[in-house]
């Protein structure tokens, strides 16, 4: 199905599948043995449960009117030795369904993680920012309570269920059916608050993505300068305010939903020891049963009442469960569309020609962004690109490391097609050295050892002196350990451009990428860069999207891209003598250049 998103079903009820049922339980298997212990448990918990209310009876109809003290310290002795064993056991499975629980959302957010790793580059384009942190968070983090809230109180309930119901009709038959007689009463609303709440539930999830988009978009630290710069605090916030009010009060509507949902069902509960005293009463009265069987079998008509309330509660908890596992199920069945092909294999890229063959790629179906791109890079050559922006120059570079994937033609490096080649061989051998470098908030070191990790000290030096940048970094406080902020904006652009082809010649790729990677520099900078790019390209195979013609004009060859076609190719002297558009796009920036002067 691709990395579009699937929709959610916008009818009145959440999906529940036997094989949605299926896959969630699938996450449970690994932890077979701890959730066997905690079932044990349950079922020793549960008879354990029965003694005090049967030993109550005992008290009050033989040790209370026979005076009977020693029978009656045994009786209290034995209750409590079930409540407090009843205890360490509760104590010992809340410990497993934590440890059960917690793995399971560690590896739930594991898978998603490495299946996210594997979208490609389009799905980033298109999702918001903050729907994937939700995902990744909240979402996940949500059906923790599955197995405390869920699982394990189903399986509890049904353990006290199943030995207080034997123990009732053992006890009276009349009674025990005389108290099943309002259960129907607990089914009734269940069904439509769980609808109800598994909406506000998807409702309340969709909320908090708005949110964390809102936080990822105005409060990183580009969208922090833009929002400053251009005084959109106030617009900002409002917009803010909106969606937290608006997640506040679906969160409101749904715990006001199941508060009103359980005064129900404590209405309901009244019911059923009323009339167990009415006709217990009548029984008593007639010498059936004694006063100690009353009060025994109201205490444990309590044991039933709740578990089934908390049965048919548990409706509603996997119905608002399913709105979580539809969400995250939502992301898992995006298929990555850019994968090793089963018999791909590692290549070796370095001095090998690079060859686009008829290609074309669309971003959106039917509006192609590239048509019918053919050309050789040679090895050990430059291969410059040029045209106006949006022409295309960019997107042709992002298909050589499969960032994207071609909708047709062929590239091939070495006569090898690279969809036959591993993505990780194909791309640890390809560096790229964009405009705007990215860094992470880390020192220069961890920066620069992001491209090799084995890298010596005396590497990372020697790399940093060939890009111009280890005088720079030597005169800093702390050196190679400085912080260099989010996003590198502690540093200069034409700093942050030098630690970047440092990276990359730690890396020591077959095949360089710059895109633009001189634009809207300062001229000191961009000298310093043109001096470390010289270094870079040295017997490397290269790709350069240039915005200043000056910086190409000794590129072995130059394509000229327009409205995702090449219109021209050719040497800067060659194509000069073409009255063509890298003329006219020549002769406008040595205009500009002279006015400038």
């Amino acid at each position: 199905m691709g990395f579009n998103r699937m929709k959610f079903d916008d009818g009145a009820k959440p999906n529940i599948t036997k094989a949605m049922l299926v896959r969630i339980s699938a996450y449970f298997v690994p932890y077979w043995k701890q959730t066997v212990v905690v079932l044990f448990i349950l079922l020793l918990s549960s008879g354990l449960g029965l003694l005090p209310p049967i030993f109550i009876q005992h008290i009050v109809d033989d040790a209370l009117p026979n005076k009977d003290m020693k029978l009656l310290l045994e009786l209290v002795l034995i209750s409590l030795a079930a409540t407090v064993a009843s205890g360490l056991l509760g104590v010992l499975q809340s410990y497993l369904n934590s440890y059960i629980s917690q793995n399971i959302v560690y590896d739930m957010k594991n898978q998603m993680y490495r299946h996210l790793q594997k979208m490609p580059m389009q799905f980033y384009s298109n999702v918001k920012q903050g729907e994937v942190i939700t995902r990744m968070t909240s979402d996940i983090s949500g059906i923790q309570g599955v197995f405390n809230s869920t699982v394990v109180n189903f399986a509890s309930n049904l353990f006290i269920l199943a030995t207080t119901l034997g123990t009732l009709f053992v006890m009276n038959w009349k009674l025990a059916i005389l108290g099943m007689v309002v259960v129907p009463l607990f089914l009734f609303p269940t069904r439509k608050m769980g609808r109800v709440r598994w909406k506000i539930a998807k409702e309340t999830q969709e909320k908090m993505s708005e949110q964390n988009h809102i936080i990822q978009e105005t409060l990183s630290i580009s969208g922090y300068l833009l929002m400053k710069l251009f005084t959109k605090e106030r617009k900002e916030y409002e917009g803010f305010k909106a969606v937290n009010a608006e997640s506040t009060r679906l969160q409101i509507r749904e715990s006001m939903a199941g508060r009103w949902f359980m005064m129900l069902l404590s209405t309901f509960t009244t019911i059923g020891p009323m009339l167990i005293y009415l006709y217990g009463g009548y029984l008593y009265i007639q010498g059936e049963i004694s006063v100690g069987e009353i009060i025994s079998f109201v205490a444990l008509l309590g044991r039933i009442y709740g578990p089934f309330g908390q049965m048919t509660n548990l409706y509603v908890d996997i119905n608002r469960s399913i709105a979580l596992f539809e969400r995250i199920f939502d992301y898992f069945d995006m298929e990555p569309v850019i994968v090793n092909k089963p018999e791909a294999l590692p290549a070796d890229i370095s001095g090998k020609n690079i060859e686009f063959e008829d290609v074309s790629f669309a971003y959106q179906k039917d509006k192609p962004a590239l048509r019918k791109i053919s050309f050789t890079a040679e090895s050990g050559t430059m291969t410059a690109l040029v045209g106006p922006s949006g022409a295309g120059k960019t997107t042709i570079t992002n298909l050589l490391p499969r960032l994207y994937e071609r909708s047709s033609g062929r590239i091939r490096i070495g006569g090898t097609d690279i969809k036959d080649m591993t993505l990780e061989s194909l791309r640890s051998q390809i560096g790229l050295v964009t405009q705007d470098s990215y860094l992470f908030n880390g020192t220069i070191r961890e920066n620069l050892m992001y491209a090799n990790d084995e890298a010596s000290e005396e590497e990372m030096r020697e790399a940093c002196k060939a890009a111009y940048i280890h005088d720079f970094i030597m005169e800093l406080p702390d050196g190679y350990d400085t912080v260099v902020g989010n996003r590198g904006m502690k540093l200069s652009g034409g700093e942050k451009q030098r630690i970047s082809i440092a990276r990359v010649l730690l890396k020591d790729p077959a095949i360089i990428i710059l895109d633009e990677a001189t634009s809207s520099l300062d001229t000191v900078s961009e000298y310093y860069i043109q001096k470390a790019m010289s270094v870079l390209l040295q017997n490397k195979t290269s790709i350069v999207i240039a915005h200043r013609l000056s910086t190409i004009m000794a590129a072995d060859q130059i394509l000229v891209v327009q409205d995702g076609t090449i219109v021209e190719k050719g040497r800067h002297e060659e194509l000069l003598q073409q009255d063509g558009v890298y003329k006219d796009l020549h002769a406008k920036q040595f205009e500009r250049m002279k006015e400038e002067q």
